[in-house]
């Protein structure tokens, strides 16, 4: 019986030190977060002298560690985007954030993202200033975490007269005085505007600290900034303004200008000033992120052999049958939409057509590990161009074949709206198969469209044109031609000719005018 009591005894004293040295380790890691570097928090006395001095071989301290500074990375947003460009800090260095919080907004060639906080502390550096272009994978932000932030909060907590000070109204701006500063008075002295706001500031060389925001939390609206551009003041003033009669607004009222941004496509410079200019300095200007998806993906396209074709169509009928439709619609009163334009029409006849010509709405395969192929697809995800105010965007309508006029219109609606406040999303950009475009809106009446690589076929519209065309009439049985005025559109298309031959082309683009000049063609033919 005493054999057998020792080894047991042994086995016991074995097991409970092992017990121990997990209990202690787990309580290790447990006190210890994973994402810092600090020194290890020192062991409580009841732990044991044995193990403190463990503790201290192994590199130990015996200081407490209360903060701790992270790194936060830009994460991957998806869509293989591997870089984007900062539109706006929500915060700045000090300030304190929590979990969820936003800490910037960022765009890349797909969409505009708002990067939330994963942390509790406070921000203690920023790795790049607005506009820049960052790096997925690499630290945008430095945030300091503190497990004491109710004490640093309390140290930072303005006095009585500090508050006074911030909560009484600025004085307005006088010819010696500079202007106002709307900054101090938005949420977290942030400047909040969507990147469609951003854009019409910097294309009339708008400072937005200067501008007063109506919306919530001081947002800046497209609104504010108009009203600035018009009378350079806040709406306060403008409203006290306009019960002068007579009233002017003077140039010392005005807010200073910031220097034009180069990344606008367009100048706020009148014709008259620029004929006068007759000395300036070149000045280099970075890509945006829009622009360098454009250049990589035309670049990727003019490798394409293109083969073109043009035509008009007469949009007299379609015009008569869109006004039915219309009036209709109004009379309605809770349809999803009060209005079509040309657009939904030239969609859907795009549509018919592909389900008759079908290689026109596949896509090339050719990877260069095996004989090039076609993939015919069968939604019809047909893309429309739109000038937005980030620049040209090509979000598309989901299977256009299943949806009636309507449903295109509210769709396209949708789209529009998005891309004015410059909120079209990558699954509104992904999985184009085809692709129209409606430039005539802005003028030109024949167009070269450049393919998409991922497409073999491109639509683009001219402006329509009331021009004189002959028509021939029977008049007691003679037949006799006359000269009338008829409503033109050129429609012209780009094709891949390393895949689609010139008659292919040719007989959609006929089936395609069939069906706008004759619309009960294509009511016939809807599903």
């Amino acid at each position: 019986m005493l054999a057998l009591r020792a080894p047991v005894q042994r086995a016991v004293r074995t097991t409970a030190t092992r017990a121990q040295q997990i209990e202690r380790s787990l309580w290790l890691l447990s006190s210890r977060p994973l994402c810092s570097s600090a020194p290890l928090a020192a062991v409580p006395k009841s732990r044991g002298t044995a193990f403190q001095a463990r503790s201290e071989l192994r590199g130990f301290h015996a200081t407490t560690a209360t903060s701790k500074i992270v790194a936060y990375k830009l994460a991957d947003i998806g869509e293989g985007i591997t870089e984007c460009e900062i539109i706006q800090w929500f915060v700045k260095p000090g300030d304190k954030v929590s979990q969820f919080d936003k800490i910037c907004e960022v765009a890349s060639d797909k969409a505009t993202v708002e990067i939330t906080s994963r942390y509790d502390g406070i921000v203690k550096k920023l790795h790049y200033n607005d506009n820049d272009i960052a790096l997925v994978g690499k630290p945008i932000v430095d945030i300091e975490l503190d497990e004491q932030l109710a004490d640093a909060e309390a140290a930072q907590t303005p006095d009585a007269t500090t508050q006074a000070t911030a909560s009484s109204p600025a004085p307005e701006a006088t010819a010696d005085q500079p202007p106002r500063d709307f900054t101090s008075d938005r949420t977290n002295d942030v400047i909040y505007a969507t990147p469609a706001v951003r854009r019409i500031a910097r294309e009339h060389s708008i400072d937005l600290r200067y501008v007063e925001g109506t919306g919530k939390g001081g947002r800046i609206l497209k609104e504010d900034v108009h009203r600035f551009v018009e009378h350079g003041e806040s709406p306060a003033k403008v409203a006290a303004a306009s019960t002068i009669e007579g009233s002017v607004a003077s140039d010392e009222l005005r807010s200073p200008f910031i220097q034009a941004n180069t990344g606008a496509t367009a100048s706020n410079v009148s014709l008259a000033s620029a004929s006068a200019m007759v000395a300036g300095e070149d000045h280099a200007a970075s890509l945006s992120p829009i622009q360098r998806a454009m250049f990589k993906s035309m670049t990727e396209s003019l490798t394409i052999p293109h083969f073109r074709f043009k035509d008009e169509i007469e949009l007299d009928a379609l015009m008569r049958a869109r006004q039915h439709i219309n009036n209709h619609l109004l009379s309605l009163g809770d349809a999803p939409v009060t209005k079509l334009s040309f657009m939904p029409f030239f969609i859907k006849a795009a549509s018919l057509a592909l389900a008759k010509y079908p290689i026109l709405n596949a896509r090339v395969v050719a990877d260069g590990t095996s004989p090039p192929s076609l993939l015919y697809r069968a939604a019809h995800n047909i893309g429309v161009a739109m000038d937005t105010p980030g620049g040209l965007m090509v979000p598309n309508i989901k299977h256009a074949q299943t949806k009636s006029l309507i449903d295109i219109a509210a769709d396209l609606q949708r789209l529009v709206q998005k891309g004015k406040a410059g909120a079209i999303s990558g699954a509104d950009l992904k999985g184009g198969t085809f692709t129209l475009s409606n430039v005539g809106m802005i003028g030109g009446t024949y167009l070269s469209p450049v393919l998409v690589s991922s497409e073999v076929c491109i639509g683009a519209f001219g402006k329509v044109q009331r021009l004189p065309r002959f028509e021939t009439t029977v008049v007691d049985g003679v037949a006799a031609e006359r000269v009338v005025p008829k409503h033109i559109l050129v429609a012209s298309w780009s094709a891949d000719h390393r895949v689609v031959d010139g008659a292919t082309m040719a007989r959609f683009a006929t089936l395609y005018k069939q069906l706008l000049e004759n619309p009960e063609l294509m009511l016939a033919n809807m599903r």
